[in-house]
Formats: C-alpha cells, structure tokens, sequence
C-alpha cells in the first residue's frame, strides 16, 4: 500500500531499491514492520517540514514583505522553537513507543529460543531448545511464532540483524543480547553483521530458514542442514 502511495505521488522511482533481501522496507514480521512504520513516519515528517519550509521561502521570494505582521522574535520563538519542539516530542514519543513494543518482554508462552555466536567472520547457531541438535551454519526458526534469539560474541564486538525480520543488536563478548524476531510465513530470510569488525566484515552473512512449525522439529533432529 505504502508504494501504490508512493506511484501515485510520483515518488516511486525514488524507492525503487527499498525491496529485496536485506531491505528494512520491504518487513516479512512484526517487529520488522513495526521498524519499517517508524522510518515511514519520519520519513513523510521530513517531507511535511521540508514542503513548509519550502512554501515560507517561497513565499519571501516572490512576495517581498511577506510576514511581515510578525515580529523577527516571534519568528525565532514560533518557527525556531514552538515548531520543531512540538514536532520532535511527538516523533520522539513515536519512536519511544515503537522501541517498547521491539522489547522481548515476557509472554505467557516461553518462545522458542536460538542462540547466534559471532566470530570473525561467521556466525554458529545453536538451538537450546533442542539439546539434541547440532550448531548449524544457517538459522532454523518457526514460521508464525516469535522467537528470542541469543546474541553473543567470541570475539570483538558484531551486530546481529536480519532486516526484514527485525531490529539490529550488538554482539559483545562476555555479554549476552537478547532481539525477538519473528516470520510472518516460512521461507528463507538474509542476515547480515552490521557492526564493522575487521576485514571480513562484508563476508559476515547469514541465511534464515524459517519453517512450518510443525516441520521445525524435524530440521533440527535431521541436522539443520
């Protein structure tokens, strides 16, 4: 809906590389599309306070004299202060509260959990969940559930994001990190490190295998290959 908006606006040529596998815009879960609303509304704010800007210097332009009626201090305090504060409190307040709801917070069902293990310059997967299942090179979740992933580093510090699923979070040795992801449906999701660590940094890749739940098992008992 939000590139139909875009088409008909005429801007979409401007969006035209926000899909793809490692795209924030193009969300396949809940806390990656609570992410992607978020840069949408900052996003249509920053047009909203470009176009008036634009229009009052306009405005000055072809219409000498124009504000006139209002003292230089009353444009400083309306237009330098009042504006952007009332503006910036209610992004800010926005992104607040998008930032709660990405939280792993308690629920009445434990999720399932992963763990990721960052080292120069690849990531192991374990599944605590399943004891009897072996570290795999690709990430195997649930399809439809959420998902509280481990985040943990040997090494230096890396950052664990897989875009269209959710948030980034830091990897840093002898510390352990918490994201919750989720896949709306099964299929194969792109993973990346976001955090500059050294020079295989552009290698650090990683694939996610979200699967049917009743499938889930199944993978990991055969493997996770």
């Amino acid at each position: 809906m939000k590139r139909r908006l875009l088409a008909a606006l005429g801007l979409s040529p401007l969006v035209s590389g926000c899909t793809g596998s490692l795209s924030a815009l193009d969300p396949a879960g809940p806390a990656a599309d609570a992410v992607a609303t978020l840069w949408w509304v900052m996003f249509w704010a920053s047009i909203g306070l470009f176009v008036l800007v634009s229009g009052l210097l306009a405005a000055v332009w072809w219409r000498p004299g124009f504000g006139k009626s209002l003292s230089p201090t009353r444009w400083i305090v309306l237009g330098g202060l009042v504006m952007p504060g009332v503006l910036l409190t209610l992004l800010v307040g926005y992104a607040l509260f998008t930032g709660e709801r990405l939280l792993p917070v308690a629920l009445a069902d434990q999720p399932t959990r992963v763990a990721a293990h960052g080292v120069r310059w690849q990531w192991q997967f374990t599944y605590p969940d399943a004891p009897d299942s072996t570290a795999t090179p690709v990430l195997h979740i649930p399809a439809g559930e959420p998902v509280d992933v481990l985040v943990t580093s040997g090494d230096v510090v890396h950052s664990f994001w897989v875009p269209r699923l959710a948030g980034k979070i830091d990897a840093i040795p002898g510390h352990q990190n918490i994201i919750r992801i989720q896949a709306d449906r099964p299929g194969t999701y792109h993973g990346v490190c976001a955090e500059f660590c050294g020079g295989g940094h552009t290698d650090m890749r990683f694939i996610v295998q979200a699967h049917a739940p009743e499938d889930y098992r199944a993978v990991l008992s055969g493997g996770g290959q």
